[in-house]
């Protein structure tokens, strides 16, 4: 059995509970809108894991900074070229499989900054 995962402030979606009448939200809400830099400007890490997976490896693309729809359509496009399933979350690309030096190879075409990180 699977124990309950706690829940916190940041848990509720970034409501503000406020008895103040004078409450101005635009005050408090932070600009989710990241930025996009540019692809030559983001150092990626091509990582290799098989923790935590059933003993199934995995290629995991972290440090990517900007906005998630960008995240996810890049994700999209390695799996693609791949040929193999995965997923984007927390601001990382998990491609099933190890594929570090194909994706590093994609990546660089792409413009970006890519360094092989663990064995």
């Amino acid at each position: 059995m699977m124990a309950k995962k706690k829940l916190g402030l940041e848990d509720l979606g970034g409501f503000v509970f406020s008895t103040n009448d004078d409450f101005d939200e635009s005050d408090y809400v932070e600009d989710s809108s990241q930025e996009k830099l540019a692809p030559e400007d983001q150092e990626l890490e091509a990582h290799y894991s098989n923790k935590g997976r059933g003993g199934k490896t995995v290629t995991i693309i972290k440090g990517y900074q900007g906005p998630e729809e960008e995240l996810i359509s890049l994700g999209k496009m390695l799996k693609k070229k791949c040929g193999v399933g995965g997923s984007t979350k927390d601001g990382e690309i998990i491609i099933q499989g190890e594929h570090r030096d194909k994706i590093m190879q994609i990546l660089r075409k792409e413009g970006y900054k890519v360094k092989r990180v663990g064995g």
